[in-house]
């Protein structure tokens, strides 16, 4: 009986120590497959190499009339019309108001009669002076009768072009009663109504504005100036002559107004109340799309940044430590690079810092990236130029507070 009992526990034992075995292998073999290895990415790619990128310059400008003209009254009256519709575009020599002409009608007309009348007094001291002087030639008449009669002749003579010079400026204060625009442009309101009398102390009229070319002014403030001079003194900046440097403006909506000028006028002195140099664009506006006083973005064009990093807006990346991007390391694994984004160039960003030339930089397939990711690069697809800045991208440098400016611009005679 006991030897029974005890080949039942030799069975029991044996199975449990199979059972365990098994357990303990399948574990093993667990253990051995353990977690799986993450699938390889495969990213377009860039390789960072430092080229020259034209960029351009944003400030915040407002628009001025090229020449706006005072309309005034240049005689005393009463305004007795006003011909033209106020706020309308108007012609150079358009009549914009009429005043009372019969004053000065009658006034002309006594300058007229005044000079008829001393034109017959001279008529009347060249035909005595005719007869007198053969007389005082044979010693009829003495020599103060002929004094008398050439002097008289003077005189009359005199008189004519006085009263001849009145009627001159009768006329002329006849026509100044027709008050004309003296350029194109555009009329702004009437600051004196019909009936109102007219004098020195009142004689505003309205103003016209000329719109074409209109004026685009901005500022740059002192350390820009500063700024920019040193980078062309390294070589880091070129920039043309002024005279070179395009213009265009960004309207309120966004829209680029389709016509460019360029930089005609920078201020020589400092305002020291601003801390910034006034600066003027003059733009073609033939149809009056620009008009004066609205706020407008000025980008300057032409400046040139040498040997540049850029990358595309798509593979700069905002996150908790700034902007960054993606990058592969050599054991092909992805790594991200903190960067500090400056200008924005034809679709590109450029990279004052955080790459070097020989990088390579992720531009396609970052959005599943993990530091230390397995990646496969692949050369990404050519992009075409843009200088449009897309919605949502890395902010540009605060205009014009950051942005390095046109020394060019800034002052006569600075470097360019």
């Amino acid at each position: 009986m006991a030897s029974g009992l005890e080949s039942k526990g030799r069975q029991y034992a044996f199975v449990f120590l199979t059972a365990l075995a098994l357990a303990v292998a399948g574990c093993g073999k667990q253990e051995a497959k353990g977690p799986a290895a993450p699938p390889v990415m495969e990213v377009g790619v860039i390789k960072v190499a430092p080229h020259d990128v034209p960029i351009t310059f944003e400030f915040v400008g407002q628009t001025e009339s090229s020449q706006q003209v005072e309309i005034r009254a240049r005689v005393n009256g009463f305004l007795e019309q006003r011909i033209y519709t106020e706020g309308s575009r108007v012609k150079a020599g358009q009549v914009l108001f009429r005043m009372d002409q019969k004053p000065f009608k009658a006034a002309l007309d006594a300058a007229q009669a005044e000079l008829a009348q001393q034109q017959a007094r001279l008529t009347t001291a060249r035909q005595n002076l005719a007869r007198v002087r053969p007389l005082a030639a044979k010693n009829a008449l003495s020599q103060k009768d002929l004094d008398d009669s050439v002097g008289n002749e003077h005189a009359a003579a005199a008189a004519v072009d006085q009263a001849r010079a009145n009627v001159i400026n009768a006329k002329l204060n006849l026509d100044y009663t027709t008050i004309s625009s003296p350029v194109d442009g555009l009329s702004s309101y009437a600051k004196k109504q019909v009936g109102s009398y007219i004098d020195a102390s009142n004689s505003l009229l309205t103003y016209v504005a000329k719109l074409d070319p209109i004026w685009v002014n901005f500022s740059l403030s002192e350390n820009e100036v500063l700024q920019s001079q040193s980078q062309q003194a390294s070589g880091e900046l070129k920039l043309p002559p002024r005279g070179e440097m395009g213009v265009e403006i960004v309207l309120a909506d966004g829209t680029t107004y389709g016509k460019r000028g360029h930089i005609t006028f920078a201020d020589a002195s400092f305002n020291s109340e601003t801390g910034t140099y006034l600066i003027r664009a003059e733009l073609p506006n033939p149809e009056g799309t620009l008009r004066p006083g609205q706020f407008v973005r000025v980008r300057v064009l032409g400046a040139e940044r040498t040997r540049a990093v850029t990358v595309p807006q798509e593979s700069v990346v905002q996150g908790q430590r700034g902007q960054s991007v993606w990058t592969v390391s050599k054991e092909n694994k992805a790594e991200p690079r903190v960067v500090d984004v400056g200008e924005w160039a034809q679709g590109n960003w450029i990279i004052r810092s955080g790459l070097r030339e020989g990088d390579t930089v992720i531009v396609d397939g970052t959005v599943r990236l993990a530091p230390g990711a397995p990646v496969k690069p692949v050369a990404a697809a050519p992009r075409p130029p843009s200088t449009q800045r897309p919605p949502g991208a890395a902010p540009l440098p605060a205009a014009p507070a950051s942005a390095p400016a046109p020394a060019s611009a800034a002052a006569p005679g600075a470097a360019s």
